[in-house]
């Protein structure tokens, strides 16, 4: 059997494919302390063994976030010694001057400064042996657990580089050592510095869990233990544990995944993601049956310029707290209840409430479910944390859960947007997939906030994360920096081979897609385009496309050049095939009082997951699954796909 696993801040969701073919869902709750010790659990429990697992972790996200990485010293050109704290030179956030940056992941006396220096034409300052050896002797004073080698120049010429680390590792065997021209070998020292600073602070967390985890999976008879990439690929164990900071939006991107799968199931392309689990909210953007990949992204306020699924995150998940500022406004997150005590409805302890608490005070969610192992949801706990929030407003219990997911619905609208709208991509031609416990019961208010007509919820909402991971491809991108105008065709080429060759021997027999980094003169961003054709002509043609889709114009013919060549290589897996109903039998649908947008109404339930394929359902309606509600609402009507997906369109 094979398995996906997405661990999340409340819950951690399995999807198990059968010998026979068939999927099978698990729900548990996390534990936070020992992530891998719920799906130990939810795997000894399955009645046969496991033979593959595909993980989307979090741990190194939670790493960045709350600051428990490795003591990293930083060994750098001598003068530059200052660029992680220098930065970009703007602020943190422009009109808030209260506003900080995030502290660099190493102290300022943890950084080494080296008497070198490589120019774009090579050697500028040689790097002498008794160098060499001081370098090494103040590192060990500074008593690393993880060595980070960022020098000058680097990404182009990097002897002097690989002569310290090579030291550096004879000289500390046990101690981790990350290279730039191993990890990002792009230009800007800045995003360079600060994407190898975070590997070697994040290596010794990662190889030491994904140890115990492969060693604890090999005694369950796991031998094939992979881990998904912030790129929405996947690594073996061995590999992911040497690339810790490219798992940085692992669980996000299983999400995005599982998605994009679901938009080729029922024939739609072009969509907006929205995972809604207990502790946050993901969005993103497909296109063309494609997620979008960005290549940089900041997590915790550390900038990491490696290639990741374009991922917002915001704190709108079931479990954030809702709260009234000084102002008297009602606010929704950041804090979150997690899984220990949740929400109040969860009767594990909790007091806050919680947007959980408000969905389930509306109506929207059944108590009779059983959300994860033995957890029910009881309305009145959600009742009383909701009553000192609605006696503070003057409201009735509620109209403060019709605030609490008002508020909430507003902060994920504007991610919606600020991966679409902000990218110059117009969300009323995408259709919005909604997933994860609590996402589906809210696609319809955001679909229209953005104008949006169709809303798909998937067969399995709660558990797609799992799914993407379990379908995730093997994936390997390699990058490398140049500099040059459009070449001829030959020399273009020969940009990519040394890169195809190293390919070929990282994962052979994979399918090749070729990349370049494209800008106008002068310009200090790129954007990254496929070499569909091999030719300088097509390539050029298809960067002042994008370039006027993103920003509005093509340069007015200004000059073109190359700045960076990439080789992304993957090799699918066997994915899993969705589990529609073909029409046979239509179940009797139940019926609850809800409320929605302040009106109390009736509306049918129907077993999500049970449906069969044509079943026309018209709002208000709620879908109760085993792994997550939706809400359809009046003016909506949901028909059922044969994938099992629910296509919902406005009337």
């Amino acid at each position: 059997m094979r398995v996906g696993v997405d661990i999340g801040g409340t819950f951690t969701d399995l999807v198990v494919l059968t010998p026979q073919g068939g999927l099978e869902i698990r729900k548990v709750l996390s534990t936070p302390d020992e992530p891998m010790a719920a799906v130990f659990g939810a795997v000894d429990a399955l009645p046969q063994p496991v033979s593959s697992l595909m993980l989307g972790t979090t741990i190194a996200t939670n790493a960045l976030l709350e600051r428990r990485g490795a003591r990293v010293v930083l060994v750098t050109t001598a003068g530059f010694e200052d660029v992680l704290w220098l930065r970009r030179q703007d602020r943190a956030s422009l009109y808030d001057l209260s506003r900080d940056h995030a502290a660099p992941l190493v102290a300022r006396d943890l950084v080494v400064g080296t008497d070198e220096r490589m120019g774009p034409g090579g050697t500028v300052i040689a790097l002498r042996d008794e160098e060499v050896q001081r370098v090494v002797s103040a590192v060990r004073e500074r008593r690393p657990e993880a060595i980070a080698v960022a020098l000058l120049f680097a990404h182009r010429h990097d002897g002097h580089e690989r002569t310290l680390a090579a030291a550096l590792r004879s000289a500390f065997p046990a101690v981790p050592v990350a290279a730039s021209h191993e990890v990002l070998p792009l230009v800007r020292e800045y995003e360079r510095f600060s994407t190898t600073t975070a590997e070697a602070y994040l290596r010794p967390l990662v190889a030491g869990h994904l140890t115990a985890a492969t060693g604890a999976g090999r005694t369950r008879g796991i031998e094939d233990f992979r881990v998904l990439t912030s790129g929405g690929g996947s690594l073996a164990a061995d590999a992911a544990s040497r690339s810790a900071a490219a798992l940085a939006l692992s669980g996000p991107a299983g999400g995005v995944v599982g998605a994009r799968m679901l938009g080729v199931a029922v024939g739609r392309c072009d969509l907006l993601t929205l995972d809604m689990g207990g502790t946050s909210a993901d969005v993103s953007l497909v296109q063309g049956g494609e997620a979008r990949r960005e290549g940089a992204s900041i997590v915790g306020g550390i900038p990491l310029a490696l290639p990741a699924v374009l991922i917002e995150t915001v704190s709108a998940g079931g479990g954030s707290v809702a709260w009234i500022d000084d102002a008297g406004t009602l606010k929704v997150g950041p804090r979150s209840a997690g899984s220990r005590p949740g929400p109040a409805c969860f009767g594990r302890g909790g007091t806050e409430p919680t947007v959980t608490d408000a969905c389930l005070a509306l109506g929207w969610l059944d108590r009779e479910w059983a959300l994860a192992d033995d957890v029910r949801l009881d309305p009145s706990a959600a009742a009383v944390a909701l009553r000192p929030l609605a006696s503070r407003i003057g409201l009735e219990v509620t109209g403060v859960a019709s605030g609490i997911v008002e508020v909430a619905s507003a902060v994920m609208a504007r991610a919606l947007k600020r991966v679409s709208v902000a990218r110059g991509v117009d969300p009323r031609r995408l259709a919005l997939v909604p997933f994860g416990g609590a996402g589906p019961l809210f696609g319809c208010a955001l679909a229209e906030a953005l104008g949006i007509r169709t809303v798909i919820v998937p067969p399995h909402p709660g558990v797609l994360s799992a799914l993407g991971v379990m379908a995730a491809p093997e994936r390997v991108e390699l990058v490398a920096s140049t500099s040059t105008s459009v070449p001829d065709r030959a020399t273009l080429q020969a940009h990519f081979t040394e890169l195809a060759q190293k390919a070929d021997r990282v994962l052979p027999g994979g399918v090749a897609t070729r990349y370049a980094d494209c800008r106008f003169a002068g310009q200090g961003y790129e954007i990254t385009v496929p070499l569909t054709q091999g030719d300088p002509d097509s390539l050029e043609a298809g960067f002042r496309a994008a370039h006027r889709a993103r920003f509005g114009h093509d340069g007015a013919g200004g000059a073109m050049e190359i700045v960076g060549v990439r080789i992304v290589i993957e090799r699918a897996v066997a994915p899993p095939s969705w589990t529609g109903r073909s029409g046979v039998g239509r179940p009797t649908p139940a019926g609850r009082r809800v409320t929605i947008r302040g009106s109390t109404i009736d509306a049918q339930v129907w077993p999500l997951g049970e449906l069969p394929a044509r079943l026309k359902i018209s709002g208000p309606a709620v879908l109760a699954g085993p792994d997550a509600t939706a809400l359809i609402e009046p003016g909506w009507r949901g028909v059922v796909d044969a994938s099992g997906a629910v296509v919902m369109e406005r009337g």
